[in-house]
């Protein structure tokens, strides 16, 4: 059944995967855009753009309506200070929330959290994932909601892991966590199509569900390590890098975000997060209730990121009153 669903982060690199997805699927999408001006070409041939910004709760009004279904991939993983992310990851979704609260039926809403939300204490960013989760479970809202918390998502487009796997295609392997630290992970297009199942199976299924590539007690940076050096066929020695140095960058990048004002990617509390030793989960739960199940293997999914980066076409977009004179 074509649907209408609602996509917010619709240009980033999840949301933007997901919009493909749901057109391949026969469906349309509605995208939240920001500063649509240069932005909207991202996005592929037939997306209705609604201009708008998560923080902004004037300029989502209408983004909600004729939606049968609202996907919430918007969220910030850079910043200084929690209200750097609470404006974005907490306040956005209050925001979405009170939108989709205006329609005479509101539609389902799929939230895309993370697994840093199960250890908020760490870090600003979890923290914030956290206290979103919380606007959802701890309100009585007409709403029907899911929140997915994935672990390490990786892919063609990806801007946070990807780097360090191509420093090691290139034969070093800089490790800013715990060297004995086991993380879950997930490659996009499985993502993808858990958040596509979810759309096509019309089901209520509240409730906040992990989900991964199906490896029982994930990886460790050895097991990526290697699954790199088999894929490029060359050695891969790891570059040490004293804890005390990852220190110094994080606090002088702290203070250099609030003397000019921009948002850090590497922090003291972001550190705390990497260096977190038990990043695991599993789907069990995820598949007791959704007809999903990861395909990709590690070394496919590092063999397609790396190797065979994919190519997703793009064109002119509609915005929404283009779209409202083509229907």
């Amino acid at each position: 059944m074509r649907c209408c669903i609602g996509v917010t982060g619709a240009t980033g690199f999840i949301g933007k995967a997901l919009c493909a997805r749901l057109i391949s699927d026969g469906h349309g999408v509605k995208a939240l855009v920001r500063g649509c001006s240069g932005r909207g070409g991202d996005l592929l041939p037939g997306v209705e753009i609604h201009p708008g910004d998560i923080t902004d709760a004037r300029s989502l009004q209408g983004f909600a309506a004729d939606t049968d279904a609202i996907v919430h991939c918007a969220g910030s993983v850079r910043g200084a200070t929690q209200v750097q992310f609470d404006s974005v990851n907490v306040d956005g979704l209050r925001n979405l929330i009170n939108e989709l609260k205006t329609t005479s039926s509101p539609p389902r809403l799929l939230s895309l959290s993370s697994l840093a939300a199960q250890e908020p204490r760490l870090s600003f960013y979890a923290s914030s994932k956290f206290r979103a989760e919380y606007l959802l479970k701890e309100q009585d809202l007409p709403i029907r909601w899911t929140v997915f918390r994935p672990p390490v998502v990786y892919g063609p487009g990806d801007r946070e892991l990807l780097p360090l796997l191509k420093l090691m295609v290139s034969g070093f392997a800089l490790i800013p966590g715990a060297p004995q630290a086991r993380f879950s992970m997930i490659y996009i297009d499985d993502l993808v199509n858990a958040m596509s199942a979810w759309v096509n199976s019309q089901q209520t299924m509240t409730g906040v569900y992990t989900l991964e590539d199906g490896t029982q007690n994930g990886y460790d940076w050895r097991a990526i390590i290697d699954a790199v050096s088999t894929l490029s066929g060359r050695r891969v020695r790891r570059l040490p890098v004293p804890a005390g140095v990852l220190d110094s960058i994080a606090w002088i990048n702290r203070t250099a975000a609030r003397i000019f004002g921009y948002a850090p990617m590497l922090t003291p509390e972001k550190l705390r997060e990497l260096r977190h030793e038990n990043w695991v989960c599993d789907s069990d739960a995820l598949r007791q209730v959704l007809d999903w199940r990861a395909l990709t293997s590690l070394p496919e999914g590092l063999q397609k990121t790396l190797f065979q980066p994919c190519v997703v076409a793009t064109g002119p977009s509609l915005t929404t009153a283009q779209a409202r004179r083509i229907k």
